[in-house]
Formats: structure tokens, sequence, C-alpha cells
């Protein structure tokens, strides 16, 4: 057989479906539980998120809401604390005050805090939120405040004790009237009164 004979042959060869091949890489079987196992992880965590998400809302379901304290109280409560302040005119002054503000603006939802005492009184003095003997004595009170802030006054235990006074006559004379007892028993208890 010459060079050119062979060769053909050769390739006839490598052409019929006799002739060895090389082997094939190995092929990659896919590990079907590891994807059930990473299938139950996911829905284990969904179910763990939403788990956590229903006992937080029924948690906050079943905390009792704390009820707002009443605006005459939390005022009576903080011109109690105002008497610590006595022995300094000034701070006083500043919290009572501040307090009687405060306490209009809550009762009555009329804006009193950031307001001059001249706007506050001339706005007062357009309203029917308090009587007119109310209006006079708060605009005392409230311009012997100022003096005692803005003017440097040194006032005498006596008359700090007379403003604290007509700062606790204003807030009992403006709150609201107490409920009946049967009202407020309903509205502690209501499963008590419908059964």
């Amino acid at each position: 057989m010459t060079k050119g004979t062979l060769a053909m042959a050769s390739s006839t060869n490598s052409a019929a479906p006799d002739t060895l091949r090389d082997i094939k890489p190995p092929v990659d079987i896919p590990n079907v539980w590891l994807w059930v196992w990473i299938g139950v992880a996911i829905v284990a965590f969904i179910a763990l998120v939403i788990g956590l998400i229903l006992y937080f809302r029924m948690r906050r379901k079943q905390v009792p809401a704390v009820p707002p304290i009443p605006p005459h109280i939390r005022a009576k409560q903080k011109l109690e604390e105002a008497l610590a302040l006595l022995a300094q005119p000034k701070p006083f002054c500043i919290m009572v005050s501040d307090t009687v503000r405060s306490y209009l603006e809550d009762r009555f939802t009329f804006h009193a805090p950031e307001r001059t005492t001249e706007e506050f009184l001339h706005e007062l003095q357009a309203t029917n939120l308090l009587l007119p003997d109310q209006k006079e004595s708060l605009g005392e009170f409230l311009k012997s405040c100022d003096l005692v802030k803005f003017a440097r006054y040194e006032p005498r235990e006596a008359e700090l004790r007379g403003l604290h006074d007509s700062a606790v006559r204003l807030v009992e004379e403006t709150e609201p009237p107490p409920l009946p007892a049967d009202a407020a028993n309903a509205t502690r208890n209501p499963q008590q009164v419908s059964a």
C-alpha cells in the first residue's frame, strides 16, 4: 500500500461507524435531594416569617391601650410639680404659665403656647371658651408671669403662691364635669353593663 492509499483508507476508517471513539467526560447528574431540601428550607423560612408577623399582630391587639390622661389632671400634676420651684421665681412662672397655656390648648383645642400674651389674650376675647371673669383673671395671671419672665421682677413667695392658686382655680373651673357613675362604669367595663 502506498501512502496515498493508506491515507484514503484511514479517512474511510474514521468515518466508519465501527471505529473506536474517545471517552466522553463524565456527566453531572443533579442531586434531586439537594433541590428537595432547598425547597423545604424556603417553604419553612416563609412559614416562619408569616408566623412571626401574625404573632406580633395578635400580641399588639392583646395589649390594652393605656387611656390618655385628661388635660385637667395633667395640668394639676404639673402645677403641683411647679411648687418645687417656688424658691426660683423665673423657672416657677415659666412652668406655671406654660402649664396653663398647654392645658387650654389641650382642653379647648385653642393654640396658646406659640403666641405672645397679647396675641393670645386678643384671640381669646373673640371666643366663648371662657367666661368674662375667667378671661380677665387669665389675662392678669399671664401678665404677672410675663413680668417675672421678661422684666426680671422678683415677687415674694406669697405672690407666687397667689399665681399658683389662680392657675389651679382656672383649671378647676374649666375642667369637664365628671361622668355619672353608670356612664363611668360603662366606659371602664362595657361587658358587665351589657350582660
